[in-house]
C-alpha cells in the first residue's frame, strides 16, 4: 500500500519562492507545513541565477513587495545563522541617450512616491562608484543604495531553514506524479514516496509549474527562457563595495563577483525551453552557451567598461530561467480551483523571494495579501495566455524588450491578431490603430486622411502622430456623434430562483430595483476593499447580465462565482464572445440611433440607467443607456454575427451628423474629465467606495447583509482616511500616472491615473490624498524630476451635474 502523508499546506517546489514561502507561514502560525523537491533545494533555476536585488519596478506595490525582500535579507542571517552572502552595496541605472534620461528622472519621480530613496548622479558621480565604467556618452545614472546583490542558493538554504526552525517539513529528491481533485478542490497528490492529502496546495514549481497545473486542469502561463551570463576573470582595482549595474539601453547588467564581474543582458531572438516538454530528470544542469548569440552583449559591455576586451572569460552561464506571458510574476489562488495557488514566473526570482514569500503566505492564511498585487495576480490572464503559440512568442518579446525604452502607449508586436471584434475588418479599413487587451485587437486611435495607421510615440503626448487624432475624436464625442467598438467588454449571465438574493449579498448597491434597471456598483470584500467595479443589468426578475472590462473578465467571475451559493439555484454563463459592443455616444446619438430603431428613444420612454430591447435593421439587440465618456449614449450590446449589419447602418444614418469612429486613447481623456474611476488605478482592494468617492452607491440603509456591509459601516461612520481627488495642471507637460503629488516639501501621494483633457485643454491627473489636507490647496506634482503648480478641484471638471447624460 502506498504510504500516506498529510499537512497543512504542501508546497511543491523547493527553490527560494517555494522555501520562502514556508518560511513565512510558519511565522504566521502555520507548522504543519511541507515542502517537496524533485531535485535537491535550489535545483531548476535558483542556484545559477545572477542574484541581483533591485527594487524598483512601474507598480507601486510590487515595489512594495521588493521592499520586503530587502527588509528580509537585511535579518535573516542573525535570525537563521546561515550566512547569505548578502551584498547591499547599491546598484546603478545608466543613461545614455536623452530619452533614457527622462526616463531615469520619471523613476525618480516614481520612487519617491513608492517611498525608495534614489539618487540621480552625473556621469562621474556613477563612475566614481563604478570605476571600470567609461563616461562616454554617459548622461547620468538613477543610483538605489539600499539595492545590492546575495548568493542565491545561500538565501534559499537560509529560508529553508527558517521554515524547518519553525516546524516545516521539507522533503527532497520526491518527484511528484498525479494531481488529484474532486470538484473545485485538489485533493491528493501522489508523489515517488507516497500520497500526500492536503488543506492547501500551492504550486511553487518554477519552470515545471505549467506542467504540474496541467496534472489538476490549472492553467498557468509560465514557461522557461534561456538566459545567458559571463564571468569574467579577476578585475584588478575593482572596489570591494563597488554597486551592481545596468546598462539599459546597452541591454546589459554587471555584478561584481570574486574579483571579476559577471555580465549578463536581455537580447532579442532568445530561445524557449520546455516548449516541447521539459526533459525527463531535468534538474541541477546547464544548457550549452552560446557565444555567438552572446556576441552582441558582449560587444555592448565592452563600450561602456572596455577592461572587457582585455579581460578573459572565465565560464559562460547559459540556464533556463522562469518567464510568463506578460513577462510578470504569476501568483495567487487559481481559478479553476478553490484550494490551489500559484506562484512562479519569477523572472527575478533572488530580488522578489523575500517578499513574494510573504504576500503568498499572506493570500493562505488570510485570503488576501495585505498589498494589493494585480499586476501579479494570475486570474489577469484569460485562456490564449495559455497557449503555446502566445504564451512563448510574447514572452520571448517581452525577454528582448526588458531594457528597451518603453515610451507611454508601447503595444507589444508577438502574438497580435488574436481575437477580433465582429468590426476588426471594417474599422481597419477606416484607419483604426490596434492595440492589444486581453488579447483583444481594440482602435486606440483612427489616423486622418493620409496618415499611416501606426504609433509614433515620444514622452512628450503632444509629439507622438495620434494626439491631434484624438482631440478630433473627443470633440465629435462632445460635439456632435461617435461609434466606439467595445465588443472586448467582458460579459456574464446570472440566471436562477437564487440569482437575485446571491447579487444583493456581493453588491454594495441595491440590485433589487425594477427589470430594465442598469445598476454601477462595486463588490467589495469582508475589509471594505473594491475586488470588482462593474455594471449589472436586469433583464428579468431573476436574470442578470454582469459587463466589465477586457482585463478583468477572469478576475471578477472568479470572484462572483466563488461567492455564489452552492446549492445549485444560480448559474452563470460567460457570454464574452457572443454579444458585441458598439457605443453610440454624444449629443446627436439619439437621433443617428433613432433612424435605425423601431422603438421610441425619447428620454421619457428610456432614461439614463435603463436598458431595453431594441431593433435595429434586422437584428434585435439589448440597449443600455449609460456610458463611460459623459455624454447621452447607448451601449448596444449585439449578437456578435449582427455586428457589422448594425454597424453599417448606424454609420450610414450618421453621415448627416459627420459621425465618426473613436477610440480607447480618447476614451481614457474623456472619462478623467468626469472624474470617472478606473479598476486598477483608482479603485482596487487598497480603497472602500467612500475613499473613492462612490459611498452614495453603498446601500447600508436598504440592504441588511452583503460583503464588506460591517466594515463599510464603521468608515462611514468615522470616516475615510483618504479621499480621492482631481487635480489640473496647467503647464506643458505630459503626465502619464504615479507621478509623486507634493504639498510644500511634503510627498503626500502619487497620481493614480493621467492625461491631457481635450475639452479643457488641460492635463488632469487623480489622486489620493490623506483626509487631513484633502480640502487644501498649493499642491504640486512632479513628472521627469521637475514639479508642476497642481489645483485640486472638487467633483468632475465637466458637466458636474450630469445634465448631458441625461439629456
Amino acid at each position: 500500500m502506498s504510504k500516506r502523508h498529510h499537512a497543512e499546506v504542501l508546497i511543491i517546489g523547493g527553490g527560494i519562492i517555494g522555501c520562502s514561502i514556508a518560511y513565512h507561514l510558519t511565522r504566521m502560525g502555520k507548522q504543519d507545513v511541507a515542502v517537496l523537491e524533485k531535485n535537491q533545494l535550489t535545483h531548476g533555476a535558483t542556484w545559477h541565477a545572477a542574484g541581483l536585488v533591485g527594487q524598483l519596478r512601474s507598480s507601486r506595490n510590487t515595489t512594495r513587495m521588493l521592499q520586503k525582500s530587502v527588509e528580509l535579507y537585511d535579518k535573516l542571517e542573525a535570525e537563521t545563522g546561515q550566512a547569505l552572502d548578502w551584498k547591499k552595496v547599491g546598484s546603478l541605472r545608466l543613461a545614455s541617450s536623452k530619452d533614457r534620461m527622462l526616463e531615469v528622472k520619471r523613476l525618480a519621480t516614481t520612487s519617491k512616491s513608492f517611498g525608495l530613496e534614489m539618487q540621480i548622479l552625473s556621469a562621474q558621480e556613477a563612475q566614481d562608484l563604478f570605476p571600470i565604467m567609461t563616461t562616454e556618452g554617459v548622461e547620468g545614472a538613477a543610483y538605489i543604495p539600499s539595492d545590492g546583490y546575495i548568493d542565491p542558493s545561500s538565501v534559499c538554504q537560509a529560508l529553508a531553514k527558517g521554515a524547518r526552525d519553525k516546524g516545516a517539513k521539507i522533503h527532497q529528491g520526491v518527484e511528484v506524479l498525479e494531481v488529484r481533485r474532486d470538484g473545485r478542490r485538489a485533493t491528493e497528490v501522489v508523489t515517488s514516496e507516497g500520497t500526500w492529502t492536503f488543506d492547501i496546495l500551492v504550486n511553487a514549481g518554477g519552470m515545471w509549474s505549467r506542467e504540474l497545473g496541467a496534472l489538476s486542469n490549472v492553467k498557468i502561463p509560465a514557461c522557461a527562457l534561456e538566459h545567458q551570463y559571463m564571468i569574467t576573470d579577476p578585475i584588478s582595482d575593482v572596489p570591494k563595495n563597488m554597486p551592481t549595474m545596468r546598462d539599459p539601453d546597452r541591454l546589459i547588467y554587471y555584478k561584481p563577483e570574486v574579483r571579476g564581474m559577471v555580465v549578463g543582458g536581455y537580447e532579442k531572438g532568445t530561445l524557449p525551453f520546455g516548449d516541447k516538454g521539459i526533459p525527463q530528470g531535468f534538474g541541477r544542469e546547464l544548457l550549452g552557451g552560446n557565444f555567438d548569440r552572446f556576441e552582441q552583449l558582449a560587444c555592448l559591455a565592452a563600450e561602456i567598461t572596455p577592461v572587457i576586451n582585455t579581460v578573459g572569460i572565465r565560464e559562460l552561464i547559459n540556464g533556463p530561467i522562469p518567464y510568463s506571458a506578460d513577462g510578470d510574476f504569476v501568483m495567487g489562488k487559481a481559478a479553476e480551483l478553490d484550494n490551489y495557488f500559484v506562484a512562479s514566473g519569477f523572472l527575478y526570482g533572488i530580488a522578489a523571494g523575500g517578499g513574494a514569500g510573504q504576500m503568498m503566505a499572506e493570500w493562505i492564511v488570510d485570503e488576501a495579501p495585505s498589498l494589493d498585487l494585480w499586476p501579479l495576480d494570475i486570474r489577469r490572464f484569460s485562456e490564449h495566455h495559455n497557449t503555446n503559440y502566445f504564451m512563448y512568442n510574447r514572452a520571448v518579446e517581452h525577454y528582448g524588450g526588458h531594457y528597451l525604452l518603453h515610451k507611454p502607449g508601447e503595444e507589444a508586436e508577438a502574438a497580435r491578431g488574436i481575437r477580433r471584434s465582429p468590426l476588426y475588418n471594417i474599422l481597419k479599413e477606416k484607419g483604426a490603430c490596434y492595440g492589444s487587451k486581453a488579447g483583444w485587437e481594440r482602435p486606440n486611435w483612427f489616423a486622418l486622411t493620409g496618415m499611416e495607421p501606426k504609433d509614433q510615440l515620444d514622452f512628450d503626448r503632444t509629439k507622438t502622430n495620434w494626439f491631434s487624432p484624438v482631440i478630433q475624436e473627443c470633440k465629435a464625442v462632445r460635439e456632435n456623434v461617435a461609434l466606439i467598438d467595445q465588443s472586448s467588454f467582458a460579459k456574464l449571465e446570472i440566471v436562477g430562483p437564487g440569482a437575485l438574493d446571491a447579487l444583493q449579498r456581493l453588491a454594495v448597491s441595491n440590485i433589487d430595483k425594477p427589470v430594465g434597471s442598469v445598476i454601477y456598483t462595486q463588490l467589495c470584500n469582508a475589509k471594505g476593499g473594491i475586488e470588482a467595479d462593474l455594471t449589472i443589468c436586469r433583464l428579468g426578475p431573476q436574470s442578470f447580465y454582469v459587463i466589465t472590462g477586457s482585463g478583468f473578465g477572469t478576475r471578477d467571475f472568479h470572484w462572483i462565482k466563488t461567492h455564489l451559493p452552492t446549492d445549485g439555484s444560480v448559474h452563470t454563463f460567460e457570454v464574452t464572445s457572443a454579444k458585441a459592443v458598439i457605443n453610440i455616444c454624444g449629443p446627436n446619438s439619439r437621433d443617428v440611433l433613432q433612424a435605425v430603431a423601431d422603438n421610441d428613444l425619447s428620454n421619457e420612454n428610456f432614461p439614463f440607467s435603463t436598458c431595453q430591447q431594441i431593433e435595429v435593421g434586422a437584428a434585435t439587440l439589448w440597449a443600455l443607456r449609460i456610458g463611460y465618456v459623459g455624454e447621452l449614449g447607448w451601449e448596444l450590446h449585439i449578437p456578435t454575427e449582427f455586428a457589422g449589419h448594425v454597424y453599417e447602418l448606424l454609420w450610414e444614418a450618421g453621415q448627416a451628423h459627420g459621425i465618426a469612429n473613436v477610440g480607447y486613447r480618447a476614451i481614457d481623456s474623456l472619462r478623467l474629465e468626469k472624474g470617472y474611476v478606473y479598476w486598477s488605478s483608482e479603485v482596487t482592494p487598497d480603497y472602500s467606495p467612500y475613499d473613492a468617492g462612490l459611498g452614495f452607491k453603498v446601500a447600508l440603509k436598504s440592504k441588511d447583509d452583503f460583503i464588506g456591509r460591517d466594515a463599510l459601516a464603521i468608515i462611514k461612520e468615522k470616516g475615510p482616511k483618504q479621499k480621492l481627488s482631481t487635480f489640473t495642471v496647467e503647464a506643458d507637460v505630459s503626465l502619464y500616472g504615479a507621478e509623486t503629488i507634493f504639498l510644500g516639501e511634503d510627498v503626500v501621494g502619487l497620481t493614480t491615473s493621467a492625461n491631457h483633457g481635450h475639452t479643457l485643454g488641460k492635463q488632469i491627473a487623480m489622486g489620493y490624498l490623506p483626509m487631513r489636507i484633502a480640502e487644501q490647496q498649493g499642491f504640486e506634482i512632479e513628472a521627469f524630476g521637475k514639479r508642476y503648480p497642481a489645483t485640486r478641484v472638487d467633483g468632475a471638471l465637466y458637466d458636474p451635474l450630469n445634465e448631458r447624460l441625461k439629456m
